[in-house]
This record gives structure tokens, sequence and C-alpha cells, in this order.
């Protein structure tokens, strides 16, 4: 599957959809996306993970590099991941500080 991902703010609520893989060959892209969000006020940083198949150590970097540069006081969401994505997530340690969610209707 093609990787690809999207950003979206509205609201104080930075939405990141992420589908396919996030690793080496994509994560850099994305982490220069957010990177136009930090400084704005972010209340909710919300990842929609339901059409990742795959995350590697990349990909958690930039989630942690979006933690601390973009949500330091926001609420993190890890939406609908697959199995191997939470399992990653899990042993990384990073649902320590983000909540996993089945949905999310904002």
């Amino acid at each position: 599957m093609e990787s690809k991902y999207t950003c979206t703010c509205a609201n104080e609520i930075l939405k990141v959809e992420l589908c396919g893989r996030l690793d080496a060959t994509n994560a850099e892209g994305l982490q220069t996306e957010l990177k136009k969000f930090i400084g704005q006020k972010i209340a909710e940083l919300v990842f929609l993970a339901r059409d990742l198949e795959y995350i590697s150590s990349a990909g958690l970097r930039v989630i942690i590099f979006a933690k601390q540069k973009i949500g330091a006081d926001a609420k993190i969401l890890l939406v609908a991941p697959r199995d191997a994505v939470l399992n990653v997530i899990k042993m990384s340690g990073l649902d320590n500080f983000m909540a996993v969610v089945d949905t999310y209707t904002k």
C-alpha cells in the first residue's frame, strides 16, 4: 500500500491521518509537515491510524517530535490502530502519554 499522510488543523485540534507505512522513507516528510504547526495552540493531537499498516522507529520518532514540539500540553490520541501498530506503540512505551481509542468524532 502506498504511504501517505494528511495534516489538518481546526479549533485547536491537529489531526494527522496516516495510511500505509510510516517508516524511514516518509517519516522526515511528515515531520517537515508537522513543523508548520509549531507555535500554534494545539489542545488535541490526533493520530488517525485505522489505515496505518506499519510503523518503524522513524515513525515513532515523528510521534515523539509532535508531542514535544507541538503538543507538549495537548491531549494525544491514537485512533483505531491495527494490532501490529499498537504492539509497536506499546513496546516502545508511547502508550504511556497517548490515549488509544477506537473512534474519534470531532
